[in-house]
């Protein structure tokens, strides 16, 4: 993933720090950075783990209204195919993912901050009432991080 965060928030105009690490965090507490599919057969694509009405929620509600930053998202795509370009186009997914946090009402936390990413993640990414936990989102880091 190192090289595909910074260089995809670049390409949309999104990047910062803050955002590189937070995706690199989400993308390892999603999928351990192993599995572009919801284990268990669950809707979840990518190595974000980002369900497919989640995708459309952000195209319908969000990027519709953007026409300047759907067309930056659209040039990483190789096919018309969005759910297949979510699954296997990792810049594509994290596009989307940094798009889906662009939507929370907080300011990204600080880089260097592992709780505060995790809270951060737990708060706008996973919701309160997912099943995964900030004590895992740091122990994850903690073992698969890796630095950008």
């Amino acid at each position: 993933m190192n090289n595909v965060i910074k260089p995809t928030l670049l390409k949309i105009g999104l990047s910062s720090k803050k955002a590189e690490i937070l995706l690199l965090g989400t993308a390892i507490q999603e999928s351990r950075l192993k599995y572009r599919q919801q284990l268990g057969g669950g809707p979840a694509l990518s190595y974000f783990q980002i369900e497919p009405a989640t995708h459309d929620d952000i195209w319908d509600n969000y990027l519709s209204y953007r026409a300047e930053l759907a067309l930056k998202v659209k040039s990483l795509m190789t096919t018309e195919d969005k759910l297949k370009e979510l699954k296997e186009n990792d810049a594509y997914a994290c596009a989307i993912a940094r798009i889906h946090y662009l939507r929370a009402p907080a300011a990204l936390p600080e880089a260097n901050d592992t709780n505060a990413q995790a809270q951060y993640w737990k708060t706008y990414y996973n919701t309160p009432l997912g099943k995964g936990t900030v004590q895992e989102f740091i122990h994850n880091w903690q073992t698969y991080g890796v630095s950008i």
